[in-house]
């Protein structure tokens, strides 16, 4: 037992700690969602899958001041470090609370366009919008400073506790599966604080950056809030479109149908959290980036492939398995939708690559086709295979034009090279 303990202590480091803790994060977030699949059924658990995907979005768009928070909490230092935090973080929570009262104030048109049960689980939903955007500032200072033991706790503490709340609250009462969900989200949100910097939050503080510094904080900020919004169409845009056009119950289905489907991406979200720092370790050592980008592509390519290939095979037993036999109806289609998503966790990776070497244009070309699944799926929409077919279309041009891209920089460099 000692041996381990040592091992435990000496042999794993903090980086290797919280990848472990990012995976336990995402397992618990995702037995959140077959738990609730399984208990809801379809039509009631199409009204989570919304509340779900409001949450998604929102977690892309407050990542845009966590990521600006950690890079320059590393670049700046002392009083430049305390001002830059204290405006950061009056901006983020002028965000949240304009977000939120945009939220609370059009809830019943909210209510009535996802044709929910409820409009009351977006109030208490657009409550707790200011507090995950305070939440996503303290990570980025975490996450800056490499406090991961207190990045970790943070993600920890608000999953573990939207699990435990939401389904005590089912549990206990009996009132609308919608707003129990909601009040669970709105509490994690309040644990998720912690542990919380009271030092690093002065909302009074005047502060104002060097030019030099405000356009380089600037230009980073919208790149980031430009890649994110890209991520929000392309992941989130078809579930809240089906809940628009179809009835709850097939909302519902495909809602389980999207969640098995995306395991491919989330793997593949692991392995580009790895890339993106060895790509920019490389390029600042002058040393070539390409094998590693190849590397990744080929691990995501067969994680892919085995997903695809084993909802091909096995269909019905895993919808069973992880849903049960209510939602068996859609299982032709979970192959499909597995092969739209690991043809986008692949192009995923060529933007990411191009994005840690500072050149923009796959980022612009994910937004560009992410707009135009949210066009086709508008048009296409007669049923649920057609909605699957339009996005393969997509993104099969979005790989296309990233391949395209890749090897015209690639020719280029390698010409440049010999001249």
């Amino acid at each position: 037992m000692r041996p381990i303990i040592r091992f435990v202590k000496n042999g794993i480091k903090p980086e290797q700690l919280f990848m472990l803790s990012v995976l336990l994060v995402n397992g618990g977030n995702y037995l959140y969602n077959l738990v609730l699949g399984r208990v809801l059924g379809p039509e009631k658990f199409a009204d989570a899958a919304i509340l779900i995907t409001f949450l998604l979005v929102l977690s892309f768009v407050a990542m845009t001041f966590q990521l600006v928070t950690a890079k320059f909490s590393v670049l700046f230092e002392d009083s430049v470090f305390t001002g830059f935090i204290s405006k950061i973080y009056k901006n983020a929570l002028f965000t949240g609370v304009f977000l939120g009262i945009l939220i609370v104030i059009f809830s019943s048109q909210l209510q009535s366009f996802f044709r929910t049960t409820s409009s009351t689980m977006f109030l208490i939903f657009g409550l707790g919008v200011p507090f995950y955007f305070l939440m996503s500032v303290n990570r980025g200072v975490f996450q800056g400073k490499q406090e991961l033991k207190s990045l970790s706790i943070t993600y920890q503490s608000e999953m573990i506790s939207r699990l435990l709340l939401t389904f005590t609250l089912l549990y206990l009462l009996e009132v609308d599966s919608s707003l129990i969900i909601a009040i669970g989200i709105f509490c994690s949100f309040i644990f998720g604080l912690i542990p919380f910097k009271k030092g690093n939050l002065s909302l009074f503080k005047p502060f104002k950056l060097d030019d030099s510094e405000k356009k380089i904080v600037k230009n980073f900020f919208i790149i980031t809030a430009f890649y994110e919004l890209t991520q929000i169409i392309i992941n989130n845009s078809d579930i809240l479109l089906v809940k628009h056009y179809f009835e709850s119950y097939e909302a519902g289905l495909y809602a389980s149908l999207a969640l098995i489907g995306r395991v491919v991406y989330f793997i593949a979200w692991m392995f580009v959290m790895l890339l993106l720092p060895k790509v920019v370790q490389l390029k600042k050592d002058g040393k070539d980036t390409l094998p590693i980008l190849l590397k990744y592509v080929v691990y995501i390519g067969v994680i892919a492939a085995t997903i695809v290939i084993s909802c091909f095979l096995f269909p019905d037993e895993i919808i069973k398995i992880l849903f049960g036999n209510e939602y068996i109806s859609v299982s032709s289609l979970l192959w499909k939708y597995a092969s739209a998503t690991g043809i986008f966790a692949i192009s995923n990776i060529f933007a990411y690559y191009y994005l840690s070497l500072d050149k923009y244009v796959p980022v612009v070309l994910s937004g560009i086709f992410g707009m135009l699944q949210i066009i086709l799926v508008v048009l296409f929409h007669n049923s649920l295979e057609q909605v699957v077919h339009v996005q393969i279309i997509a993104m099969v041009l979005l790989l296309i034009v990233q391949l395209s891209f890749f090897f015209f920089k690639d020719s280029k460099s390698t010409k440049e090279i010999k001249n």
